[in-house]
């Protein structure tokens, strides 16, 4: 199997269980007797966690190696799996989910995906690398959307959340093998000196860039997926199985979409891509929760899943075109620590807010005006500086 086609599978089969944990993770932690607001800050100290091991680890891993730390990240992976699959001492869980890696809101967490990227964008010519990231962005996706449909299922006919999480450890164990086939072809290139968290010249932008995306994530967080299947039970009652196959309708849509980004990045550019759909998509989740039916509101999340994820590729391939190759995992590390960072933030927010009956939806509202927020933003401070021209022009 070559580089390229083993990062699209460890990519699938880590968002495989992401995927599956994210929709019974709120309802498992209730079902051991912790309250919205317990679990809200389960979340948050948990996404903490995951920024600290992710910072700590994609700042070193050009310089220790990248297939050791993504095998390392891996670990953590099973390691949370597994406490928390045999654990419900809540100090335990909170300790782990802060060490360990945890996802609940089925998107990237830990080193992972910073190191792919970087290992990507080394593998595959300049002229490919946005088509690359939406082939990345489209395996992750699916592999999310498989991941929501098997983790509904399966503690629908086990009648236990706990088989699932028991899923997600036994992932991390399969990732961390898979890492091991790595090539050196993914390594990053030798320098003899390298500056405080891997970057130097880039620092700049790059620190701007985080800024924005950290914004763009704490907004996120409002609405884990987590969150939103607990949202769709309390509105309407819909089950763990049905909730599964929404969000895998949901999460197909976004990764289908992802292809048709590289195409319009390639003819509008990559800023315009990512502001242009996301602001749209940012209206409809305001929508949601204002349809008067269930299956309205589920149409409303698929048309959004539809446009939402445009911006993945196109900000990964962008920032690895503002970025030297030595600086990539580092650089792709930042900001994702950064989006981690934001997204930690608001779940405990989020969990006060749903912990009362008549404040379920608000989460929606304040998530979609942040995002908008984060969408003009970007648009103004990079849409006509000479510098991300350029950078635009040479990631498309």
């Amino acid at each position: 199997m070559s580089d390229q086609s083993l990062v699209l599978f460890t990519r699938s089969l880590r968002l495989f269980g992401y995927g599956a944990l994210a929709v019974v993770l709120v309802f498992y932690l209730t079902e051991l007797g912790f309250t919205t607001s317990q679990v809200g800050l389960l979340l948050t100290l948990t996404l903490v966690g995951d920024t600290v091991v992710s910072l700590a680890l994609t700042t070193r891993a050009d310089r220790v190696g990248r297939r050791r730390i993504l095998i390392a990240g891996a670990l953590l992976m099973s390691l949370a799996g597994f406490v928390f699959a045999l654990t419900t001492n809540f100090v335990v869980l909170l300790l782990t989910g802060i060490l360990g890696v945890i996802s609940p809101s089925g998107n990237e967490v830990g080193p992972f995906l910073p190191i792919e990227q970087a290992a990507l964008s080394q593998i595959v010519p300049p002229a490919g690398r946005t088509a690359a990231f939406a082939w990345y962005t489209l395996a992750g996706a699916l592999a999310t959307a498989i991941g929501s449909l098997t983790g509904g299922a399966l503690s629908e006919a086990f009648h236990s959340y706990r088989v699932v999480v028991l899923l997600y450890a036994v992932v991390g164990v399969l990732l961390a093998l898979s890492f091991t086939q790595l090539s050196l072809r993914a390594e990053a290139p030798i320098v003899t000196h390298r500056s405080l968290l891997g970057i130097s010249a880039s620092r700049g932008i790059v620190l701007k860039l985080a800024s924005l995306f950290a914004l763009d994530a704490f907004a996120g967080g409002f609405v884990v997926q987590s969150f939103a299947a607990y949202w769709f039970y309390l509105r309407y009652g819909v089950h763990p199985a049905t909730l599964g196959a929404i969000f895998f309708g949901a999460n197909v849509l976004a990764g289908i979409s992802a292809l048709l980004a590289a195409r319009l990045a390639a003819r509008f550019g990559l800023v315009r891509t990512m502001v242009f759909t996301h602001l749209p998509s940012n209206v409809l989740l305001i929508l949601i929760p204002l349809m008067p039916s269930l299956s309205l509101a589920v149409a409303v999340l698929f048309l959004r899943f539809s446009i939402s994820q445009m911006d993945v590729p196109t900000r990964q391939s962008y920032l690895m075109a503002v970025v030297a190759p030595e600086e990539r995992s580092a650089a792709a590390g930042v900001t994702g620590v950064a989006r981690t960072t934001g997204a930690a933030i608001a779940p405990i927010f989020a969990g006060l807010l749903f912990a009362q009956p008549g404040l379920i939806s608000v989460p929606f509202f304040i998530a979609g005006a942040l995002k908008i927020v984060y969408d003009l933003l970007l648009y103004k401070g990079f849409n006509r500086s000479s510098r991300a021209v350029r950078a635009d022009r040479a990631a498309r």
